[in-house]
């Protein structure tokens, strides 16, 4: 794979159980990186972990609740104990726990939204720092969203969170970069997921979708797993501080 080879790499990936994390964990294996998978569910996590010794890796199963700190602190330790080395964060966990007309979002709804989806990559961004920035050469990938950027009717709270992620990453980049640490974030657009699959299962949802899509369809979770491998790799080493949409050009319309 030449440059974009990730052979000797770790890394450590988060809402790693379904979707967009599990394929880029996989990715990551047929790169030629270990892996370490945190989610809330062990057993869907020992299903990944399985694929990725199927293809020749390491794997280390970490249940985790990325919301709690101390959670996070105990599974970043275990990950470099485990592995050896953390070389490539990915911050994936994410969700939708409160959604709904604006005018009506709770003070409740509106922080959980925000712990899922922007203190859960501070969380760990904070108990890997040491790990990363020793190491030099690694390389931080935020999840955020097309949600952070558009407006989304009824998705306040969440597009709010993943704004914030884009603006962490590049206010993160801009602090690591002399360490040699690079930061950057994938914004996915419409993505066939377990977590969204009501959405693209119904076919006039689906068919309303794509039509704002420039590329008429919905991606699927490989093709976002794809950029994170190149973002990892040397083929990107002069890239930090980056928001690289993965939509289908949605975005740039």
């Amino acid at each position: 794979m030449g440059i974009f080879d990730l052979d000797g790499k770790s890394a450590f990936v988060t809402g790693a159980s379904r979707g967009i994390g599990r394929a880029v964990a996989l990715a990551y294996a047929a790169a030629g990186a270990d892996v370490a998978l945190a989610a809330r569910s062990a057993d869907a996590l020992a299903e990944v972990a399985d694929e990725v010794k199927a293809a020749g890796r390491r794997a280390l199963v970490l249940p985790c609740d990325v919301t709690d700190p101390a959670a996070v602190e105990a599974a970043a330790r275990a990950a470099v104990e485990g592995l050896g080395r953390v070389d490539i964060l990915v911050n994936n966990a994410g969700g939708v726990p409160a959604a709904g007309p604006a005018a009506g979002l709770d003070a409740a709804g509106w922080e959980a939204t925000w712990r899922l989806n922007l203190d859960s990559a501070v969380n760990v961004c904070r108990a890997l720092a040491p790990e990363l920035l020793a190491r030099g050469d690694a390389s931080v990938i935020n999840m955020t969203s097309v949600a952070g950027i558009v407006g989304v009717p009824f998705l306040s709270a969440y597009g709010a969170a993943k704004g914030g992620i884009a603006a962490y990453t590049r206010g993160l980049a801009a602090e690591w970069a002399a360490a040699g640490v690079r930061v950057n974030a994938i914004c996915p657009g419409p993505v066939c997921t377990d977590l969204n699959r009501p959405f693209w299962e119904h076919p006039a949802v689906r068919e309303q979708t794509a039509a704002v899509v420039p590329m008429r369809r919905w991606g699927q979770p490989e093709e976002v797993a794809g950029v994170a491998v190149f973002l990892a790799s040397r083929a990107a080493s002069y890239i930090t501080g980056q928001v690289l949409a993965v939509d289908g050009g949605q975005t740039s319309v």
